[in-house]
């Protein structure tokens, strides 16, 4: 029975082992190998899309929406721009 329990006991210790040196593979293999990849892209409008007014660097926002970074002229804008984030892309795009 003693050589059962130690039997036991080394086959867990090794699927153990194996599972820690497994995740630590799938996790190092999905991490991106360029830490610029997480970064988002800043769009760098001059122009709020939801007022038209010009936005001053000092007292700028931004809202990130799928990976862009868009400014807006004051924190009154982000509800709005976040209710119809499409809206407002396209009319910083025509803005280009």
């Amino acid at each position: 029975m003693y050589k059962n329990t130690v039997l036991g006991l080394i086959f867990c210790g090794l699927l153990l082992t194996s599972g820690v040196v497994f995740a630590g593979t799938v996790a190092s293999s999905i991490q991106p190998s360029d830490a610029s990849a997480l970064k988002s892209q800043e769009v760098g409008n001059k122009i709020c899309p939801v007022t038209g007014e010009k936005i001053d660097e000092n007292s700028k926002v931004t809202y990130e929406y799928k990976g862009k970074i868009y400014n807006l002229c004051c924190s009154g804008c982000i509800e709005e721009f976040r209710n119809n984030p499409e809206k407002y892309i396209k009319i910083i795009e025509a803005e280009k």
